[in-house]
């Protein structure tokens, strides 16, 4: 069986420098639930796990902790915390800023604008990864120095909600600063169990310009 640093690896090797958490950077996913976002969440912080713990704030409760094992986090390094008042939820988010290596957080509907842009500079100052994933909507405009936005997401095996998962294949489009501009599709597949890999092609292929 692989262990979880070989998971780690297999998945560095695959994303390369795509989709890659810069220090003290903010990346942005977005997009509707079912998409794949939070798997490849848990599969950035994996990159950081080595280094020491990362944590995940968990605002809608849906986190499992095995899940993130299988993504590559060993389970000492991970730390899982839950808010979902948007009034705490800023500072809590600061606080894990503080102490670990990346931090994934959830973002509540009723989050403001400038509370997103005081924890984007709490990361800059701390040179800390942080992964914003908006539960519903959008984050601020030029807030992400990535924004990956799910496109379009294919399931085979799980017919009308039933089934056994064969395959999910999910397509990202990655902007922002990090990609100098110019937009591209990424498109990833895993089973359920195995790391993501990614999918010749669209990786290489430019969607459009971004601005910003």
């Amino acid at each position: 069986m692989n262990t979880a640093e070989d998971r780690v690896a297999v998945v560095e090797t695959a994303l390369g420098n795509l989709l890659a958490l810069e220090p003290g950077r903010v990346t942005g996913l977005v997009g509707p639930p079912g998409f794949g976002l939070a798997r490849l969440g848990l599969v950035l912080l994996a990159s950081r796990a080595s280094q020491g713990p990362v944590a995940y704030l968990d605002v809608r409760g849906w986190l499992s902790p095995p899940a993130a094992w299988e993504c590559g986090i060993p389970p000492e390094r991970l730390i899982v915390v839950r808010c979902d008042d948007p009034v705490s939820w800023g500072q809590v988010v600061a606080n894990l800023l503080e102490g670990v290596k990346a931090v994934f957080a959830e973002v509540p509907e009723r989050a403001k604008p400038e509370q997103l842009r005081r924890l984007a500079a709490v990361a800059r100052s701390r040179r800390t990864p942080l992964v914003l994933r908006p539960v519903k909507g959008d984050l601020p405009a030029g807030l992400a120095h990535l924004r990956v936005e799910a496109r379009r997401v294919e399931w085979e095996g799980a017919e009308d909600g039933h089934g056994r998962l064969r395959r999910r294949r999910m397509v990202f489009e990655a902007s922002g600063k990090a990609m100098r501009g110019a937009a591209r599709l990424i498109e990833l597949e895993d089973d359920g169990t195995d790391t993501l890999r990614l999918v010749p092609g669209l990786a290489t292929a430019p969607a459009r310009r971004a601005a910003g």
